[in-house]
């Protein structure tokens, strides 16, 4: 994302936009650039329902300074700055929005305001940075929110985004060595967070599903749907990790650990033991939507959404989120 030369046709109209005091046209031309925007948000605050919050924030805030717009730099460029900086405003003001101490022993900090992000709200291009699957994954957003707020925003506009240095340095009003210091420490954090298994964030870009992942939530939704706790058992890594969101307590455990501290916690049996589920992605990742019908309900009702990492054919995390009684990601109240 580099500065636009000569003044591109966004940017003229922009400006002739901003001049008329046409608001449906300054509306028309910023809207393209939503859901990138807000994708940026996501990063920054690991949370979809705060990412919306501040898109929008970002285009109030725009069209406040619509007149401070000059188009030396791309609009694009001019949206992201505003985006970062208000979403740096609103960390400020929250001290609910960074990692907590995590209550089981060697399991580090948790990220319990994580969201999942819904695929179909990604950026259409699939050659943008900002789709990249490496750095959408659940496992690469919570990894970010180790970060200080600002060293977070450093990080993700030079190695996501790939900004040079100068434009980081302007969006932040910081110096060019402050930016590149710490894009040094942010990196070091990153790959101290991030899983031994994951990919280098700067690899090539990879956008679908491969077989064996499709395969396997296919696999995951019938065990459910047939109460088959040895099928499932079968689909989940010895070291398998596992979270259920937003309670506390990320932990490591064998397959049939983890299943039995399942069943010991009231799932698959009475009332718990009619399944349905919808296949999925989020973060583009394999997930399950799971529905339960409970006794003199006539309908299977949301109840939890599975969001699935799988390495050589088996799940090696799984990271839950409670969708009982919410409205989540568009997907179906009721089956």
């Amino acid at each position: 994302m580099t500065d636009a030369r000569p003044l591109g046709a966004d940017e003229a109209t922009f400006i002739a936009a901003v001049r008329s005091g046409d608001a449906a046209r300054f509306a028309l031309i910023t809207e393209r650039h939503r859901r990138e925007l807000q994708v940026h948000c996501y990063r920054m605050l690991a949370n979809y329902d705060d990412a919306q919050d501040l898109t929008q924030e970002t285009f109030l805030r725009a069209w406040n300074k619509r007149e401070s717009f000059k188009g030396h730099a791309a609009l694009r460029t001019w949206l992201y700055r505003i985006a970062t900086n208000a979403c740096l405003d609103y960390l400020e003001k929250r001290n609910d929005r960074t990692p907590v101490p995590a209550e089981l022993p060697d399991s580090g900090s948790e990220v319990l305001y994580l969201q999942p992000y819904p695929d179909r709200m990604l950026p259409e291009d699939p050659q943008e940075s900002v789709v990249r699957r490496e750095t959408i994954e659940l496992a690469f957003v919570v990894a970010v929110q180790h970060l200080p707020p600002r060293q977070r925003a450093v990080f993700i506009l030079r190695d996501v985004l790939g900004w040079p240095a100068s434009n980081a340095a302007d969006a932040l009003e910081l110096t060019v060595a402050s930016v590149t210091s710490a894009l040094q420490r942010a990196r070091v954090t990153m790959r101290e967070q991030l899983p031994g298994r994951r990919l280098d964030w700067r690899s090539p870009a990879t956008h679908e599903l491969s077989n064996d992942e499709r395969g396997v939530v296919k696999s995951y939704i019938d065990a459910h749907e047939r109460n088959d706790l040895d099928g499932l058992t079968s689909l989940l890594r010895d070291d398998l990790r596992f979270a259920m969101l937003p309670e506390r307590g990320t932990l490591t455990t064998t397959a049939k650990d983890a299943v039995d501290g399942w069943v010991s916690g009231g799932l698959f049996q009475p009332p718990y033991d009619d399944w349905r589920g919808i296949s999925t992605t989020v973060n583009r990742m394999p997930a399950a939507a799971l529905y339960i019908r409970t006794p003199n309900d006539p309908e299977y009702r949301l109840f939890a959404i599975a969001v699935l990492h799988i390495v050589d054919g088996k799940i090696a995390e799984l990271t839950g989120f409670d969708a009982s009684d919410k409205p989540w990601l568009d997907l179906p109240p009721t089956l």
